[in-house]
C-alpha cells in the first residue's frame, strides 16, 4: 500500500493518492506510517528525480499538490497518534522581490519532508521574519530572492535573525544566489534548488 501511494504521488494522482490514503486507514495501517513510508518517501524520491532532470517543475507542482492533499487527510490523525514535525520552517521570499515559485515549490518539498511551514509569502521584511520566528519557534528561517536587486535584503534579514539570539540557523537560495553569497554574509545554509533545500534543512537541524 506504501509503494502504491508513493507511485500515485509520483505522478500527481491527487483523487488516487486520497483514495489510496483512505484504504490503508481502513485497512489499519497507522497514520505515522503512511506518511513516513508512503507520502515521505514518495516525496523524497521526488525529489532525487527532480534533482537528475527526470521530472520539471510543472510535475512537481502536481506531485506536491497531491502530497498536500494526503497530508489534509493524516493530520488530524498524526496530532491524535502524537507525531510531531521535524522541525518548523518559516519560508518566504524577501522584501521588494514578488517571484514565489520557487518559494512554494521549496515550502512543498519541506512539507512533503515532515517539516511544519510558516510560510510568509513575497515581499517579507526583517521584522516579519524574526516576528514569525519567535511565535512559531522556528528551527530554521528561510529566504528566497530571484534578483540581484532584492540579494542583497538576505544580509539584512540573516543579521536580524541573528540578532534575536535564538541561534535558529538561516537558508538562502533562489536563481541569482551562490554558496560564496551565503557565505559571505553569514548564512548557515545554501540550497541551489528545491530537493537540496530538504538535505540541507536536514543537515542543518542535525549538526
Amino acid at each position: 500500500m506504501h509503494k502504491q501511494i508513493q507511485e500515485a504521488l509520483l505522478i500527481g494522482k491527487k483523487d488516487e493518492v486520497e483514495k489510496l490514503v483512505d484504504q490503508a486507514l481502513a485497512s489499519g495501517l497507522s497514520a505515522g506510517s503512511i506518511l513516513n513510508q508512503g507520502l515521505i518517501v514518495g516525496m523524497e524520491r521526488l525529489g532525487v528525480m527532480f534533482k537528475n532532470n527526470e521530472v520539471f517543475i510543472p510535475e512537481v507542482l502536481v506531485a506536491a499538490r497531491a502530497m498536500n492533499a494526503g497530508m489534509a487527510k493524516l493530520e488530524p490523525l498524526l496530532i491524535k497518534e502524537g507525531i510531531k514535525p521535524k522541525g518548523s520552517v518559516v519560508i518566504g521570499t524577501v522584501k521588494g522581490d514578488l517571484h514565489d515559485i520557487g518559494k512554494n515549490i521549496v515550502a512543498m518539498m519541506l512539507k512533503g519532508a515532515g517539516y511544519k511551514i510558516i510560510d510568509l509569502g513575497i515581499d517579507v521584511s526583517p521584522e516579519k521574519y524574526v516576528a514569525a520566528a519567535r511565535e512559531n519557534r522556528a528551527s530554521i528561517v528561510a529566504l528566497s530572492a530571484l534578483l540581484t536587486t532584492t540579494m542583497v535584503q538576505m544580509k539584512n534579514i540573516v543579521e536580524a535573525v541573528k540578532a534575536t539570539g535564538l541561534g535558529i540557523p538561516v537558508i538562502i537560495g533562489g536563481a541569482p544566489v551562490t554558496r560564496d553569497y551565503a557565505d559571505q554574509i553569514k548564512a548557515q545554509g545554501y540550497a541551489p534548488d528545491a530537493a537540496s533545500a530538504v538535505e540541507e534543512v536536514g543537515r542543518l537541524l542535525t549538526r
